[in-house]
């Protein structure tokens, strides 16, 4: 049946291999089942609800990707996009976790239109290389910020809006201990970094009467306070659109870039240089996003640490099959999740931070409109505490630039489109 399923004869792998890159994978992504629910907890969502939607849209995710696209691509909460929806479309733009779950279930519904009608690939390639390369360095940025915020390092200042906290506090020693480890490693090529880091941050508070333990395995939480809550009608409201594009934009970045990258780690790519059943991929996680949508949980997108199981052999979508299982059992560890403090979660934030700045080696910082663009997108995002932001102002100012230098046939459509509407929607709905 396996056989059949997964074609393992085809792809060189067995049974067992993909089973241990299904572990591998878990184990390198499974921080995301204590992060996420912390996260969007922060948006005034019940935390238990949250953990449970995390582990039923993963485990849905994987499922369909390793079933019917048969690639071995995890899924889960996509970090970022989380700290998008409780940070800045409920906490600065004063929306409800009901409207922004409204939001991330209509981006699903525009990633699989955008999916079946294979507009996709127009998208893709109208954003230039640089914009992009600033978009996820600027969700980097972001994410440390929140890192160093939720750790105590960083605290208000009414003369210099930020200032340096108490360094020498607990959470602020136990961050700066965590994110070394946590480092050090991942250099090392340790499976499951960035989940250890996080627990032995969490041990060492336990043993020194920091923070209480609640055991460790339970009956999982009750998925009702957050389950079909979601405000779809209210999320059609006009000054939602940009909060919609920007979920759907994030997303189709995000999961096309990890995609593409997975595919050539695991020489997955066509005689065409190409990834056969793209469409099916893309529509996993499109679905994957509206069915945690409806549970209770941020957009739900495809994983690079995927490559951690691809590098140990995982070819087929067996290799998802597992880490969806693995994330249905994680269901009944709600008790250790709850005990894990926001410091000892900051060392992950601010570690993927550092990984997601990697993009910037990709920018041409030698032609100023390329490179200031870049800048002012990955820059605006933390200080504005706001991703959309940072979107609009890197989109208006690489046109800008390229019009006033005189190089306007390096605009397509999309860039020409775009920034006028972002203009708009700064203009009148903030």
């Amino acid at each position: 049946m396996l056989e059949k399923l997964f074609k393992l004869k085809e792809h060189n792998t067995t049974v067992k291999t993909e089973v241990i890159a299904g572990i591998t994978t878990f184990l390198t992504m499974a921080y995301i089942i204590f992060v996420n629910p912390s996260m969007l907890a922060a948006a005034g969502m019940d935390q238990g609800a949250v953990f449970v939607a995390t582990c039923l849209a993963a485990a849905i995710g994987c499922l369909i990707m390793g079933l019917w696209a048969n690639y071995p691509v995890a899924m889960a909460p996509g970090m970022g996009l989380n700290a998008f929806f409780s940070f800045t479309v409920v906490g600065q733009m004063g929306y409800s976790w009901q409207v922004a779950l409204g939001a991330v279930f209509l981006s699903g519904v525009c990633f699989f239109l955008l999916s079946v009608f294979r507009i996709r690939e127009w998208i893709i390639h109208s954003i230039p290389l640089s914009l992009r390369g600033g978009i996820g360095a600027g969700i980097g940025l972001f994410l440390a910020f929140i890192a160093l915020k939720n750790a105590g390092i960083v605290v208000d200042n009414p003369a210099t809006l930020v200032t340096i906290g108490d360094m020498t506090s607990w959470g602020a020693i136990m961050a700066c201990l965590g994110f070394v480890v946590i480092a050090a490693l991942f250099h090392k090529q340790v499976t499951g970094s960035v989940m250890i880091g996080i627990l032995l941050i969490t041990a060492i508070s336990v043993l020194a009467g920091q923070v209480e333990m609640n055991g460790i395995v339970s009956a999982p939480p009750s998925l009702a306070p957050t389950f079909a809550e979601l405000d779809i009608a209210a999320a059609f409201e006009v000054g939602l659109i940009a909060i919609v594009f920007s979920f759907l934009f994030v997303d189709l970045f995000d999961t096309s870039g990890t995609l593409i990258a997975v595919a050539q780690k695991g020489d997955l790519l066509d005689k065409d240089n190409k990834l056969p059943r793209l469409g099916r991929a893309l529509m996993a996680d499109s679905g994957a996003t509206m069915a945690g949508a409806v549970m209770g949980t941020s957009t739900t997108t495809s994983y690079i640490e995927s490559g951690a199981g691809i590098a140990v052999g995982g070819r087929t979508g067996l290799t998802a099959v597992v880490v969806g299982i693995l994330f249905l059992l994680s269901l009944f560890l709600s008790p250790l999740a709850g005990t894990i403090p926001a410091y000892a979660t900051a060392p992950a934030l601010f570690f993927v931070a550092v990984l997601m700045t990697h993009s910037l080696v990709k920018i041409d910082w030698d032609d100023i409109t390329e490179a200031a663009p870049v800048v002012i997108a990955a820059v605006t995002m933390p200080l504005t505490f706001s991703i959309t932001t940072g979107i609009a102002l890197g989109f208006i100012s690489y046109s800008a630039l390229k019009i006033l230098t005189g190089r306007i046939s390096a605009l397509n459509s999309a860039m020409l489109i775009l920034p006028l509407l972002f203009i708009v929607k700064m203009a009148f709905y903030g």
